[in-house]
């Protein structure tokens, strides 16, 4: 008997998990298929910020996606460094010469602003913002031409306060990268996906985070106030005049064109 009940019981969760996998598969399917468009009415100015700590596998790469976009609104690139020796300044420098046309900015600022190491180098990046709509992007993403397009597209839509992007992984170092890729694949982006769906909650990714530069302003920048600066900072931005941090098509959730590029050393913190 006790046999019986552990099939059965064993045999309804596998019945549940894979109409969860279904599911999931169909509605990430969906927003594939539905992103923002590529040709936004306006092209306002954008300052892109990148956080960034240590020369990563792949961080050449992954910056000059950002560097080589089809925009035609003017493009600020703002690089932020907390330590004076890091070897990625070396990278910024290589992206400097290459990208001479760019307007790229690098910071270097040791200065702390509480205990998150990403936050403080916002903070510290943030007095050379020029445009007015920002956008912070880890420094592990890697993007297609039409992403910045797609983002202000996005956030030019009536009752959008902020836009994020959904993302998968890639693995480029090893077993490890590829394992940490596969959980962000098979894991992660499914319950998201599935949580958006079913209305339980609103994130904002590090993969993106972009805004008015009024709405940064209202919601008290990137200075901390709590605990969870930029957790908190989401949530006002989910709240401010009605407007939302949305992962779906409306909102410029877009899966193909933003990549996570794993390795098997990703610095913790600094991006």
């Amino acid at each position: 008997m006790i046999l019986f009940w552990s099939s059965l019981a064993a045999s309804v969760l596998a019945v549940v998990g894979c109409g969860y996998l279904i599911t999931a598969a169909i509605l990430v399917g969906r927003i594939a298929r539905g992103r923002a468009p590529a040709c936004p009415a306006a092209t306002p100015a954008v300052t892109v910020l990148k956080p960034l700590h240590g020369d990563e596998p792949g961080l050449f790469d992954n910056l000059t996606s950002f560097c080589v976009q089809d925009y035609s609104g003017r493009m600020q690139i703002v690089c932020g460094v907390q330590d004076a020796d890091d070897a990625v300044i070396a990278v910024v420098e290589r992206l400097r010469e290459v990208e001479a046309d760019r307007d790229l900015d690098l910071v270097i600022e040791a200065k702390m602003h509480g205990l998150n190491r990403k936050v403080s180098n916002l903070v510290n990046m943030a007095p050379r913002i020029r445009h007015d709509v920002v956008v912070v992007a880890d420094s592990d993403m890697r993007v297609n031409r039409d992403y910045l397009s797609r983002v202000v597209a996005a956030l030019a839509e009536p009752g959008i306060g902020a836009v994020t992007c959904l993302y998968y992984g890639v693995g480029v170092t090893g077993i490890w990268a590829r394992l940490s890729a596969l959980i962000i694949n098979a894991q992660f982006l499914p319950s998201v996906v599935v949580g958006l769906a079913l209305d339980l909650a609103r994130p904002c990714f590090g993969s993106t985070l972009a805004l008015r530069r009024a709405t940064l302003a209202e919601i008290g920048g990137f200075r901390p106030a709590s605990p969870s600066p930029m957790s908190a900072r989401r949530r006002r931005c989910a709240n401010c005049g009605g407007t939302s941090c949305d992962g779906r098509a409306r909102s410029g959730a877009s899966i193909p064109p933003v990549t996570r590029v794993r390795s098997s050393a990703t610095p913790s913190h600094g991006r």
